[in-house]
């Protein structure tokens, strides 16, 4: 994905929080084209084949309303429901061959953007004051985030959302690994997000993630006076090719930063805020004091 231009031209192409000025929880890109797309031609061979619905659900191991939701473009098939859609209509390959498309498209664009430049990051560092970072969430904390969302989303579009953020987490599979660096304030390591339960398997996710060699999680404490991160959540992002983007988040608005001079403040106030929170050793041995009280 090009990088280049000033920061002020891509508002709202990507975010983390999920979240945009939008109220409606359709498809809101090209992935629901690709959708709709799917689903008609699935359709076209159940109806050949003289199935409905149920009888296509029953052949291929899912519900009815599953195969109608995906035949509508509301739900993404899995691969198996590919797979086993082609192998019991006949299709020859043609339903199967769609896999690389649905796997393109299977999340929102804005969420696969921001996917994208973490894929080409050699170094990642986030500060967050408002919630966990998406990318150290689990998958219970990030469904009770997504589910207190206002307006609210629909059942569906929260899982595709959760799905989207869980798929994201591959960044700590890559290899060579990028070195990933993060600063939560106190007060989201506190804030029952789902209930006392899912903070508890939060933090403790937070001390499995953590104790990897090219992670380094920082506590903010709320007893800092210095704070050089009171203008919101940031992250810096540096590339393969040497280049740097930012990225900031306040309610509706993204913002992806390339402007060099930009950028740079961004990464000059997160040095700051990493140098103002504790240390990585003793921000898990806080977070492991929190885990105990949880």
């Amino acid at each position: 994905m090009g990088v280049g231009g000033g920061g002020a031209g891509h508002a709202d192409r990507t975010t983390d929080g999920a979240d945009g000025s939008r109220w409606d929880t359709d498809l809101e890109d090209d992935s629901g084209a690709v959708m709709k797309a799917v689903g008609r031609q699935i359709k076209l061979w159940r109806e050949s084949a003289g199935l409905r619905q149920a009888e296509l659900g029953a052949a291929i191991g899912y519900s009815e309303e599953m195969v109608s939701c995906v035949e509508r473009g509301r739900r993404a098939p899995k691969p198996e429901f590919l797979d086993n859609a082609d192998r019991v209509l006949e299709a020859g390959g043609k339903i199967a061959a769609m896999r690389g498309d649905v796997a393109e498209a299977r999340y929102p664009k804005k969420v696969r953007d921001l996917a994208k430049l973490e894929a080409e990051a050699v170094e990642l560092g986030a500060y967050v004051n408002t919630g966990v970072q998406g990318l150290l969430q689990t998958e219970d904390y990030a469904r009770a985030l997504f589910q207190q969302r206002q307006p609210a989303y629909a059942a569906d579009e929260v899982e595709r959302l959760v799905a989207a953020r869980m798929a994201r987490q591959e960044v700590f599979e890559r290899r060579p690994a990028p070195l990933l660096t993060f600063v939560q304030e106190e007060a989201t390591l506190r804030r029952q997000v789902g209930g006392r339960m899912v903070l508890r398997r939060q933090l403790e996710h937070l001390l499995e993630v953590g104790s990897l060699g090219w992670v380094a999680i920082q506590v903010m404490p709320m007893e800092t006076g210095e704070h050089a991160g009171l203008a919101g959540s940031l992250r810096v992002l540096k590339l393969r090719d040497g280049s740097a983007v930012g990225h900031d988040e306040v309610q509706l608005t993204s913002r992806l930063v390339s402007d060099p001079k930009e950028v740079q403040i961004l990464e000059m106030r997160y040095g700051m805020i990493r140098a103002q929170a504790l240390t990585p050793r003793h921000s898990l041995a806080f977070i492991e004091k929190l885990r105990g009280e949880t």
